[in-house]
C-alpha cells in the first residue's frame, strides 16, 4: 500500500463515526445474505430415521424441495412442516431444529390472536402486515434486496457514468458540447411518468426495474469525472505521456482516470444511499418490485394505509432511517479520507 493510501486509511480509521458504520452496516448486510437462515418457514436441519436433511439450506440455493412422502405423508408435494400432521410423523422418528424466525417474506400467519395486521407478540415480534406476514421477516429480506439493488445499479451506472465524462473531458470541443446537450434533455425526461407507462406494458421485476433506473442513474458522476479530465488533460505529465507515442485510451485510463477516481470515491456511498431511497420510493408509490416482494417502501404504504397499526411504518422507517444514516456517516468518512488537507 502506497504511502498516500496509507493516510487515507488512518484517517478513515480516525473518524470513529464512519469506522463504526462501516462495520456496523457490513455486519448488517452480511447477515442479510443469510435471510433464509434466520427467518424461514423450513427448519434448518430435520433428522428423520437416522437421516439428515437441509430444507432451508435446499430452499436458499434452488434446489427442489423434500416431498411430504420421504416422511411418511401421503402426498408427493413438498412438505409443509409448519403443519401439525407433518410435523408430528417427524417427530415420531426424529426432531427439526428451526431457524429464529419461524417465518419467510411470504408466509402467512393463520393462527393471529386478532386480524391482520395483528400487533406484536412473542410469535411474531414485530407484528404482521395486513396479510398476516411476519414484518421482522420481511424488514430482513427487504433489506437485503434494497442494499443489493442499490450496489448493482451504484456500480452500473458508475461505470457508465465514469467512460462519459472521461470522454467528454478528455476530447472536448464538439464532443463535450454534445454530451452536454444530450444530458441536458436526457435528465429533462419525466423518469416516473416513463416508468408507469412501460409498467402498463411490462410487469416490473428485479432485473427490469434496475434497467429502467440505469438509463438515468449514469448521470450522477459525469460531471464530477469530466471536471477531472478537463483540468488533467493539460497536466504537464500527461503531455509527456502524448509526447511518448501513448494514445488517447492508454492517457486516458492510466495517467489521468486514477486522479478522477479520488474525487469519485467520495460520492459513491450518496449514490448508493440515493439508489436506496429510489427504491423505496416507487415500492411505496406501486411502481416498483412486483407484488409480494419484501420491500420496506411496499411496508410503509402498509404504514400509511394501516394506521390504527403503528408498529408497520414505525418499524419501516426505523430501519430505513438506520440504513441511509450508516450510509451517510460511511459518506463522511470517506470523503475526509480522501480530502488532500488531511493527506499532507
Amino acid at each position: 500500500m502506497s504511502p498516500i493510501n496509507q493516510r487515507r486509511l488512518k484517517v478513515f480509521l480516525a473518524n470513529r463515526r464512519g469506522y463504526w458504520s462501516l462495520w456496523l452496516f457490513g455486519i448488517l448486510f452480511f447477515l442479510s445474505l443469510f435471510a433464509e437462515l434466520i427467518a424461514n418457514d423450513k427448519p434448518l436441519i430435520v433428522s428423520f430415521s437416522g437421516h439428515l436433511h437441509f430444507p432451508a439450506l435446499r430452499h436458499m440455493v434452488g434446489m427442489p424441495g423434500i416431498p411430504e412422502t420421504e416422511f411418511g405423508g401421503e402426498f408427493a408435494t413438498e412438505a409443509e412442516y409448519r403443519d401439525e400432521f407433518v410435523a408430528e410423523l417427524i417427530r415420531e422418528k426424529g426432531w427439526m431444529l428451526w431457524p429464529p424466525i419461524r417465518y419467510s417474506y411470504r408466509t402467512i400467519n393463520y393462527e393471529l390472536p386478532s386480524a391482520a395486521p395483528s400487533f406484536p407478540t412473542l410469535e411474531n415480534w414485530f407484528g404482521t402486515d395486513d396479510q398476516g406476514r411476519d414484518v421482522v421477516a420481511r424488514l430482513i429480506y427487504g433489506f437485503r434486496i434494497s442494499v443489493l439493488f442499490g450496489l448493482v445499479l451504484t456500480f452500473f451506472s458508475s461505470i457508465i457514468g465514469i467512460i462519459a465524462g472521461a470522454v467528454q473531458g478528455y476530447y472536448g470541443g464538439k464532443t463535450d458540447l454534445f454530451f452536454q446537450r444530450f444530458m441536458e434533455i436526457w435528465s429533462g425526461m419525466p423518469q416516473l411518468y416513463l416508468l408507469i407507462i412501460l409498467a402498463s406494458f411490462v410487469e416490473p421485476n428485479f432485473w427490469w426495474l434496475l434497467l429502467i433506473m440505469l438509463l438515468f442513474s449514469w448521470m450522477a458522476l459525469v460531471g464530477v469525472v469530466r471536471a477531472e479530465f478537463l483540468r488533467g488533460r493539460n497536466l504537464e505529465y500527461v503531455r509527456a505521456a502524448r509526447a511518448l507515442g501513448m494514445n488517447n485510451r492508454q492517457v486516458m485510463f492510466r495517467h489521468i482516470l486514477p486522479n478522477a477516481l479520488v474525487a469519485t470515491m467520495t460520492f459513491l456511498p450518496f449514490i448508493l444511499s440515493g439508489s436506496i431511497t429510489t427504491l423505496t420510493a416507487l415500492d411505496f408509490l406501486g411502481f416498483g418490485l412486483p407484488p409480494g416482494s419484501p420491500s420496506l417502501g411496499e411496508l410503509l404504504a402498509q404504514g400509511k394505509a394501516n394506521l390504527h397499526a403503528p408498529w408497520l411504518g414505525i418499524t419501516a422507517f426505523t430501519v430505513l432511517a438506520l440504513q441511509l444514516s450508516l450510509l451517510v456517516f460511511i459518506g463522511e468518512g470517506v470523503r475526509d479520507a480522501f480530502d488532500p488537507r488531511h493527506n499532507r
